[in-house]
C-alpha cells in the first residue's frame, strides 16, 4: 500500500504528501481538541461537553462563560501550547543529535529555566511575572552554554548529549542549594513551580506563548527539509546544499525559544518533550524528524494528562507534571530496554 502521494500545485510544483503522517496529524488534532472540550468541562462545578461548545459559540448563560472563557479556556490554552512546544522542541533536539535521549528533560534545559525560577523566588521573592522572566532567561542560558561547549568544529549528537547531561547535573546540585537555603515559604512556592502545573493559568501566558509559537512554528516547519537531509550526514547535507552549520544553530535556538518558554509558563513539565517525538514516529511509521505529527503529539499528550489528573484526582490536587513524570518515566525506561537491545548503547 502505497503512503505517499504527489501532488501537482497550480505552479506547476509537485509536492509529496504522506497520507499516513497526514492521517496521525489529523487525528492527534482532533484528539486534542476533543480532549480539550472535555477538560474545559471538568472541574468542580463539571459542564457537559455540548454546553462547552455553545458557550465557545457564545450561546451559553452568564455563569457557564465566565467558568469557559475567564477560568478554564486560558488553562486548556496554555496546556495545548505548552505541549504543543514541548513535543516540537523534543523532536528537534533529538533530530539534531541523531540520539531517542536528545530531550530537554536529559539535556538540562528545564534544570536551567528551574535555576532561573529559583534565583528569582529564593534570592529576590519575585512576583509571578519575574519568575517567568527568570525560567525563561534560565533556559536560555543553560541551552547557549550546552551548545557552546559541545562545539568543536560543528556539533556532533553524541556530544551535545554527554555535554547536556553534565551541564543538567550541575544545575541540579545548584537547584539543591538554592532549596536549602531558602525560607520556607520560598521553598513551598518553588516546590509547586518545580512540580509542573496548569493550574491558576490565565490569559497573561496565553499571549506570549501564542506569539512565540506563530513566529517559531513556521520558521522550523519552513526548514523541515534541510534538517531531515542532515540525517543522511553533514557532507551529504552539504553537497546538496543545506547549510548544515547555520540551519543546525537556528532549529537549536528554535528548540531553545520553544522549550525555555514552555516552562516558564507551567513549569518544568517532565518528559512530553521525550516521549511526544517518539510516538509520534512509532504512529506515522515515517523517517525523519516528524515535526508537525510531534507538536501535535505533544498538544494531546499534555491535554491528556491534566483531564486524567483531574479525573483521578479532582481538580488541582494533583498537578499535570507529576502524571507526566509518571508516563514518561515507564516510557524512558522501555525506551532505555529497546535501545539496549539493539546495541545502540
Amino acid at each position: 500500500m502505497k503512503t505517499n502521494r504527489a501532488i501537482r500545485t497550480p505552479g506547476g510544483l509537485s509536492v509529496r504528501l504522506d497520507v499516513r503522517a497526514f492521517t496521525v496529524v489529523l487525528l492527534l488534532l482532533a484528539a486534542a481538541l476533543a480532549a480539550s472540550v472535555v477538560l474545559i468541562g471538568t472541574g468542580d462545578f463539571p459542564i457537559p461537553a455540548g454546553d462547552v461548545l455553545k458557550t465557545l459559540l457564545g450561546n451559553g448563560n452568564a455563569g457557564q462563560e465566565f467558568i469557559v472563557n475567564e477560568l478554564r479556556l486560558p488553562r486548556v490554552l496554555v496546556g495545548l501550547l505548552v505541549g504543543a512546544s514541548l513535543g516540537l522542541g523534543g523532536a528537534l533536539f533529538q533530530a539534531v543529535s541523531r540520539n531517542p535521549l536528545g530531550s530537554p528533560d536529559i539535556l538540562g534545559l528545564g534544570q536551567g529555566a528551574t535555576a532561573g525560577a529559583l534565583v528569582m523566588i529564593v534570592l529576590f521573592s519575585g512576583s509571578a511575572a519575574e519568575v517567568t522572566v527568570g525560567a525563561l532567561v534560565g533556559g536560555l542560558v543553560a541551552g547557549l552554554s550546552i551548545y557552546l561547549l559541545a562545539w568543536k568544529q560543528g556539533v556532533h549528537g553524541y556530544r551535545l548529549v554527554l555535554v547536556g547531561i553534565g551541564v543538567s547535573a550541575i544545575l541540579t546540585a545548584v537547584n539543591g542549594y538554592l532549596m536549602t537555603v531558602s525560607d520556607i515559604v520560598d521553598a513551598a512556592r518553588a516546590m509547586v513551580w518545580m512540580t509542573g502545573s496548569l493550574s491558576g493559568r490565565d490569559w497573561e501566558q496565553v499571549w506570549p506563548l501564542l506569539g512565540l509559537c506563530a513566529v517559531l512554528v513556521p520558521l522550523v516547519l519552513g526548514n523541515a527539509r534541510g534538517l531531515r537531509m542532515m540525517e543522511m550526514g553533514d557532507d551529504v547535507s552539504n553537497a546538496l546544499g543545506v547549510r548544515v552549520e547555520r540551519v543546525r544553530a537556528l532549529l537549536m535556538i528554535a528548540a531553545v525559544l520553544l522549550t525555555a518558554s514552555a516552562t516558564a509558563a507551567a513549569g518544568p513539565v517532565s518528559f512530553v518533550a521525550l516521549t511526544a517525538p517518539q510516538l509520534a514516529r512509532r504512529l506515522t511509521r515515517s523517517p525523519g524528524p516528524n515535526l508537525l505529527p510531534s507538536l501535535c503529539m505533544g498538544a494531546a499528550l499534555l491535554v491528556g494528562a491534566d483531564w486524567i489528573s483531574q479525573k483521578v484526582f479532582g481538580a488541582d490536587q494533583m498537578p499535570v507534571g507529576v502524571v507526566t513524570g509518571v508516563l514518561g518515566g515507564v516510557y524512558l525506561l522501555w525506551l532505555l530496554v529497546t535501545e539496549r537491545k539493539a546495541g545502540r548503547i
